[in-house]
């Protein structure tokens, strides 16, 4: 498995952006979705990272930054095909040493809340993420929730 910088030509890559924000959509009422988008991803203050292995996408996600000290993650989506397999913690983890490498001491996420977000819950928490307040320009709501890690 190999993470490279995502190309937003990619076929591949593009139909797992559309299956992530239909997800998205089908799991969180309408004005909830906080998700990106193709255009939302291509700016200069975001990392979008992909997981091969070999000519077979099996993951996406991307790294944001807020501040100098702070980063986001974004978009973290894995192919159905390669579930259970080990890839969304390859691509995390991953995420988590870039945002080491960048100086940042706090990494955060907002996601859905409810049964369709339990596995991705379980890996960020496993990966010591806890809930916490909202950030940036996020609003609490009874259909999101908020993970922090602190990064020594």
């Amino acid at each position: 498995m190999i993470v490279r910088t995502g190309d937003f030509s990619d076929p591949q890559i593009l139909a797992l952006l559309r299956e992530h924000l239909a997800g998205m959509h089908a799991n969180s009422p309408p004005g909830s979705v906080y998700a990106l988008g193709l255009s939302g991803l291509q700016r200069p203050d975001i990392a979008f990272l992909a997981l091969w292995d070999a000519a077979d996408l099996l993951a996406i996600g991307a790294l944001r930054e807020l501040t100098p000290h702070t980063g986001e993650i974004k978009s973290m989506r894995t192919a159905q095909a390669h579930l259970r397999k080990g890839a969304a913690a390859r691509l995390l983890e991953h995420m988590i040493g870039l945002a080491r490498t960048r100086g940042y001491t706090r990494v955060s996420l907002e996601t859905g809340s409810g049964d369709a977000f339990e596995p991705a819950l379980a890996l960020y928490r496993k990966h010591g993420f806890r809930n916490g307040d909202a950030f940036g320009d996020y609003e609490a709501s009874a259909f999101n929730q908020f993970l922090h890690l602190e990064l020594a």
